[in-house]
């Protein structure tokens, strides 16, 4: 991996590694608010983490194991892999459409099982003034991540309740929509490919790049 991919991995790192080792939420999902969950998730996933990243190192099949299981309590990968291949999922076979959500799903384990042993902060926090939702079965959770030299990198979840449980279906970074990104990738695959849906999905490596994601956007 070299460097710009290196540190692509660890800020994509800060997008998902609260959903990556979350607790189970069925018995949250109707007690909690999103924002406390989120709360008391990325607690436990400091207390987690805190002076254990050398034996995760070096124990990293220990890791991805942990992340794949608590992943697939918190995030709504059918409602993400639809999303993210847009209009072209009407138009793919169902066994496509599952190809596609396990190795979007794979990609994400991959890259931030590394990243959690890599990445280098100074503070997560969720913010203690969050915006009124709209509607009861969305949500949005906004938090930020401040780096070791300081900077402030506002991080925002987007979930929403199915069968009375919580699932992160969203991040945005830094303005930056990373569901929207993913799906723009795709679109460009897929031009690329000449809607090849089976090259696409077995190369299908989605990346964001370090000076993107440090310039922001406006989502």
């Amino acid at each position: 991996m070299n460097g710009v991919n290196l540190m692509m991995g660890r800020w994509l790192l800060v997008v998902m590694m609260m959903a990556a080792l979350m607790v189970p939420l069925q018995s949250q999902a109707q007690s909690q608010t999103p924002e406390a969950m989120i709360r008391d998730n990325v607690e436990s996933l400091m207390s987690e983490l805190e002076g254990r990243k050398d034996y995760y190192a070096n124990n990293l099949s220990e890791l991805e194991a942990l992340v794949d299981s608590n992943l697939e309590q918190v995030a709504d990968f059918r409602y993400i892999g639809a999303s993210v291949m847009g209009n072209y999922f009407r138009n793919a076979s169902p066994e496509q459409r599952r190809r596609f959500v396990d190795v979007f799903r794979q990609t994400l384990i991959d890259t931030y099982t590394r990243g959690l042993v890599t990445f280098d902060y100074d503070e997560l926090r969720v913010l203690n003034a969050q915006q009124a939702q709209r509607y009861d079965d969305q949500a949005s959770v906004a938090m930020e991540v401040v780096a070791n030299n300081g900077k402030v990198y506002p991080v925002s979840y987007s979930l929403r309740l199915s069968d009375g449980e919580w699932r992160v279906v969203n991040v945005i970074v830094n303005g930056i929509n990373l569901g929207l990104t993913f799906r723009n990738q795709f679109d460009q695959a897929m031009r690329d490919n000449n809607r090849d849906y089976d090259a696409v999905i077995e190369g299908w490596s989605p990346e964001v790049g370090v000076e993107e994601l440090e310039q922001g956007g406006d989502a």
